[in-house]
């Protein structure tokens, strides 16, 4: 029997798996029930149920009280538009109408604050008007394709319902006064456009392929295997497809042809899962000292392998994209400039920028948090300069010399004391009002993205 396999999308399914993929085949807007399922599928209606949850938790279905569980439009990564039940959800809403175009996405918002012939002007298919308990702009907002949020907690006619119902087209009612609202919105898709720079393994691996060996597979398969692919690493799986554990090089080394994996592989092997960002999976990578990691299912069953090239590709990429979200690093890094030419040694790269009155605590000094993040942020900088790579904090020590006062200007100071290939000692110093108020000495491991 041949240990060696090539697992693909066509291997035989089990029941939990058969009941995935016909949800998946069910078309947007469906609603689904235990019992439906477990009669069109010949199961109890306990796998029914099992398997209608693992759909829910991979964003296949959704359930609302009052609305039941629907097949959804699988939440896509990469991109910054909400659906109208994720705008339920964080407006903590009540769908009076249209709950099967809860799928359907929201292209932009419109606050209704105008006459209502000069506010239909501005509404598109696809919108969502956001307005009080104006009856005739609901309808009028439906009738042009858009979703309606009515604030203030207020409901609307028994006409505009069935219009809303005719047209699968959401009525929201939410208690939030409009402005509220329309922040709680803004957030969410701001939120959203943060994440589309966070790369996430399943962004890159290949599902369609995933070479694999046996415990019974002997090294011999594994060298013909090796020739074939060109990789010295593969995942050792059970009958399951479960991954347990690892055939590299190292094992196989000096090892007669027909001896089997079962002794020689690396058991309980470092995995990953798809919602693994590419970032963590490289930093695991590193610390590991391994090229190739095994993608496992919430089963361990396994569904893909990232390699040491395939992230590095990927951090390239980052790298030379523009930034389309701040997250708070880059919000407190935003007010500070290079000052080119200025440092003490040429090796020394300096920064200056302010200190806003976010960055403070309730003493009205600037925080530990903040200061350590600037800190970091001046050695990830200084590291990417002379290395061009991404580093992993292996350890700081930081001291707080003197308090640093709110608005006050600071310049950082940060230079590479040492570095290798896979490792820097950075020290950083934090000036202000020409003494030094804080200082850091960070060792880094390197990752290098070139």
């Amino acid at each position: 029997m041949k240990q060696v396999e090539v697992i693909g999308r066509n291997d035989t399914l089990t029941k939990h798996e058969q009941i995935l993929r016909h949800i998946e085949s069910l078309g947007v807007g469906t609603h689904i029930s235990v019992r439906r399922i477990a009669k069109d599928m010949d199961v109890s209606e306990g796998t029914a149920y099992r398997a209608i949850k693992e759909a829910e938790n991979s964003g296949l279905v959704s359930t609302k009280e009052r609305i039941g569980t629907v097949r959804i439009e699988k939440k896509q990564r990469n991109m910054d538009k909400l659906t109208f039940l994720e705008v339920v959800d964080i407006v903590d809403g009540q769908v009076l109408g249209g709950a099967r175009g809860l799928h359907k996405t929201l292209n932009k918002f419109v606050i209704g604050a105008m006459e209502q012939v000069a506010m239909l002007r501005y509404i598109e298919s696809g919108n969502l008007l956001i307005v009080g308990n104006r009856e005739e702009a609901h309808k009028g907002a439906l009738q042009n394709g858009a979703a309606v949020l009515i604030t203030g907690g207020f409901d609307t006619n028994p006409e505009v319902k069935d219009l809303a119902d005719r047209l699968s087209l959401p009525i929201i009612s939410s208690t939030y006064d409009t402005f509220t609202v329309a922040s709680m919105i803004n957030r969410a898709i701001y939120d959203r456009m943060i994440k589309r720079k966070i790369m996430l393994v399943d962004d890159i691996i290949t599902k369609s392929k995933v070479y694999v060996l046996k415990t019974g597979s002997t090294v011999r398969e594994w060298e013909t295997l090796s020739k074939e692919t060109g990789l010295d690493r593969f995942p050792v799986v059970d009958e399951w497809n479960r991954v347990i554990g690892m055939a590299a090089l190292k094992n196989i080394d000096r090892q007669t042809p027909t001896q089997t994996l079962e002794k020689l592989m690396t058991r309980n092997p470092v995995t990953v899962h798809p919602n693994t960002s590419v970032a963590s999976a490289a930093h695991l990578m590193l610390w590991e000292g391994i090229d190739v990691l095994p993608v496992v299912d919430t089963n361990r069953k396994i569904v893909g392998c990232v390699t040491k090239e395939d992230v590095q590709k990927v951090l390239q990429y980052i790298q030379r994209q523009p930034q389309t979200g701040e997250t708070f690093d880059d919000q407190i890094w935003s007010g500070f400039t290079e000052l080119i030419g200025q440092g003490d040694t040429p090796d020394t790269v300096t920064y200056r920028g302010k200190m806003s009155p976010q960055m403070t605590n309730y003493t009205g000094t600037v925080s530990t948090g903040v200061l350590t993040t600037l800190l970091t942020q001046a050695a990830y900088r200084a590291v990417e300069r002379n290395k061009k790579g991404d580093i992993v904090i292996d350890n700081i020590s930081t001291y707080f010399l003197h308090p640093v006062q709110m608005e006050s200007e600071v310049v950082l100071a940060s230079r590479v004391l040492e570095a290798s290939r896979k490792f820097a000692k950075i020290e950083v110093d934090m000036i202000s009002e020409d003494r030094r108020v804080a200082k850091a000495l960070i060792t880094a491991h390197i990752f290098d993205g070139g």
